[in-house]
């Protein structure tokens, strides 16, 4: 069966979403807008939304900055949903292991075992500024640390049996035999135990990890029950699907328990022309010229002249660039599958960047999806609405019923908690 998840941003992953005339930036504070957009993926039998975390402002005159505080926001979510998943990144760079340790497991009491925790170790200067940090640590010290802190978070969860609460009036409540300390001493922490929290719903919550790295891979390898990646085609969708899945059956585990979900930018029509209309729409509201600019840091080029509603121009092939080649390639990747006008190419990659993107039809769409499934690209999809409520309304209306009819999507949850939805 497919996995599908609802990555909650702002009002959507298109970064001139806010400006649209049905965009609901005037809610992105009221806690009832997202409320309603986990219902809606509820509605649509996803395993869970994610809730993603950042701790710099980005362009206060872009709209592009963080709002409520996740953790906050899914507990409240929690009281307003039945079944749907509640994931969050905590960043194991600027909490320490208790306090993410229990945070997480009162998530999962509080929402009856449906808390995931997204493993980051964030990358901005900008935001380890705000953390006492003069820089953001090196790569290998920030793994180093992950490694640990989650390590020490599942001590934490273990340190009370899934029996240690009695609740005898008569004078015990929990036996202290069945509630451990962790007494853990490491490079980067030192924590005592056990957790404040007993043992929660689902014993941990479910972790997930984003690794795009060698490090990061291995990270998720070593941990992660599900796996977000990035992937414009099928062709590297496959690429980084079957090198994960080595690295998870070198760890020792059971690759196909782990499933990876590719993001995913829909625009859903009644036709493929409908469907470009809706893109074309949220494109017309860039900021042009700073697009512009933006794309010329990207191909090391003066992007200020080019023709909007031409082709892309000819670029040097990969071999050639001598600047950054991540997201070079991504651009090359698109110009070959897409052949996109400058406009397009700019609006492609205000939605998602080098995530996949989907245009057209329900029909088409579910063939896509199916297909990157059929060629061991994915396991499902972290969907990137580009518009909310719009883009995932057409999603779960439109797409679903569909898949689920070809009987590749869950009609009904057969589980309570997270962990469930996802085996």
């Amino acid at each position: 069966m497919l996995h599908f998840n609802a990555f909650l941003h702002s009002c959507g992953h298109h970064s001139a979403a806010w400006r649209h005339p049905r965009s609901r930036v005037e809610d992105l504070g009221d806690i009832r807008y997202y409320e309603e957009l986990a219902q809606t993926a509820e509605r649509g039998k996803f395993d869970a939304v994610f809730f993603a975390d950042g701790h710099s402002v980005r362009d206060p005159a872009g709209a592009g900055t963080w709002f409520l505080e996740p953790i906050t926001a899914l507990t409240a979510m929690a009281r307003a949903t039945r079944r749907i998943g509640l994931v969050t990144t905590i960043s194991t760079t600027f909490y320490t292991p208790f306090h993410a340790a229990r945070l997480l497991a009162s998530l999962d009491h509080i929402s009856g075992g449906r808390a995931g925790w997204n493993v980051v170790t964030s990358m901005f200067d900008a935001e380890a500024r705000n953390h006492g940090y003069d820089e953001i640590p090196a790569r290998a010290e920030r793994y180093a640390r992950a490694e640990e802190f989650v390590e020490v978070a599942l001590a934490l969860w273990d340190s009370w049996d899934a029996d240690a609460l009695v609740l005898d009036r008569a004078g015990m409540y929990a036996d202290p035999e069945a509630v451990h300390p962790i007494d853990h001493v490491g490079e980067h922490f030192s924590v005592d135990g056990p957790l404040t929290v007993p043992r929660s719903p689902q014993g941990r919550p479910v972790l997930f990890q984003a690794g795009a790295s060698g490090q990061g891979r291995d990270l998720a390898a070593q941990y992660a029950e599900a796996i977000y990646a990035v992937a414009y085609d099928i062709e590297s969708g496959a690429s980084y699907y079957a090198d994960v899945k080595a690295r998870i059956d070198k760890a020792g585990r059971d690759p196909s328990a782990v499933g990876i979900m590719p993001g995913l930018v829909t625009y859903v029509g009644s036709t493929m022309a409908e469907a470009r209309a809706k893109k074309a729409e949220l494109d017309a509201l860039l900021p042009v010229s700073q697009s512009l600019r933006q794309l010329g840091m990207f191909v090391e080029q003066d992007c200020s002249g080019w023709e909007l509603d031409a082709p892309v121009p000819v670029l040097p092939p990969i071999g050639e660039f001598t600047g950054p080649h991540g997201r070079y390639e991504t651009i090359l990747r698109i110009i070959a599958k897409d052949s996109p006008t400058v406009r397009e190419l700019l609006g492609t990659l205000a939605a998602g960047g080098g995530h996949a993107t989907m245009i057209g039809t329900p029909e088409s769409i579910a063939d896509d999806i199916e297909a990157w499934v059929h060629r061991g690209a994915a396991d499902g999809f972290n969907l990137m609405p580009p518009l909310y409520p719009d883009s995932l309304t057409d999603f779960v209306d439109e797409v679903v019923p569909i898949l689920q009819s070809r009987g590749v999507f869950r009609r009904e949850y057969s589980a309570d908690t997270l962990r469930g939805h996802l085996a």
